[in-house]
């Protein structure tokens, strides 16, 4: 049998294609499930605050995502190449809209605890920055990439990778808390490094079952590499900015300044 040569990095894969699709549908899933055990588990929480409709715009838009990512899935499953790349560029639009509904919906959260209990520090901003930022930054270099298939599918599930903490840090809250609390009014690991591992879990397995697929597998592509462990570093990043006091400090000031 032929030695794989795992740590050899590729730019573009040399196997074919089809090979990625099933590893591909399982990242997927698992996204599904951080998604909805976590947003379904807070779901009567969340009604219960009786949200306004732009949190509500908020939760479909991004819900809408992961079903457009889905269709994209099965179309190259089926291999409707040519549907999934008009397709696709929907789904830029899309991912647009998510751009300004993602700083929207964390707003309209902010407001709503405001009116509640007044202004207060929200550090959690750090984590908000991440996600909707790696996730266009992702994106866009998944479009690029594009005319690489192998690289292309990486970056585009990876994308969707930087927004699983929502929902995994939910269902962990649930697992140890049996209920959701709001991530700034919920006390938190004492370390940058334990609240990393508590906030991002979902997004550090996801990324640890991609790299140790493909590590084994011998199909290490150069540019998911690089992203993921940039994304990974990124969060760890976010959480130690968290609880930096004049980071804390600055996050009142606009709170403040916004419920004015």
């Amino acid at each position: 049998m032929e030695k794989i040569a795992r740590w050899k990095w590729h730019v573009r894969g040399n196997w074919n294609p089809q090979d990625d699709r099933i590893p591909s549908a399982i990242w997927l899933a698992i996204l599904w499930i951080g998604m909805i055990a976590g947003f379904g588990l807070d779901a009567r929480h969340f009604l219960s605050q009786n949200p306004p409709l732009l949190l509500h715009a908020h939760a479909a838009t991004f819900t809408i995502w992961m079903f457009l990512l889905t269709a994209q899935l099965l179309l190259v499953l089926k291999n409707q190449i040519a549907i999934h790349r008009k397709l696709g560029w929907f789904l830029v639009a899309w991912a647009c809209l998510m751009g300004i509904m993602g700083p929207v919906g964390v707003y309209t959260a902010i407001m709503m605890q405001v009116k509640a209990h007044g202004p207060f520090p929200y550090p959690f901003i750090t984590v908000h920055v991440v996600d909707i930022g790696g996730f266009l930054i992702l994106l866009a270099i998944g479009i690029a990439l594009r005319k690489n298939p192998a690289a292309h599918k990486r970056m585009m599930i990876l994308s969707t990778v930087a927004l699983a903490d929502p929902g995994f840090a939910r269902m962990l809250d649930h697992l140890i808390n049996g209920k959701f609390i709001i991530a700034f009014m919920n006390p938190h690991p004492p370390t940058p490094f334990l609240w990393f591992l508590c906030v991002f879990n979902g997004n550090i397995l996801l990324v640890a079952l991609m790299l140790a697929w493909d590590f084994w597998k011998g199909r290490l592509i150069r540019s998911h590499v690089i992203a993921s462990i940039s994304l990974i570093v990124c969060m760890y990043i976010a959480s130690v900015i968290y609880f930096m006091p004049a980071w804390q400090a600055q996050t009142l000031v606009w709170v403040t300044a916004w419920s004015k």
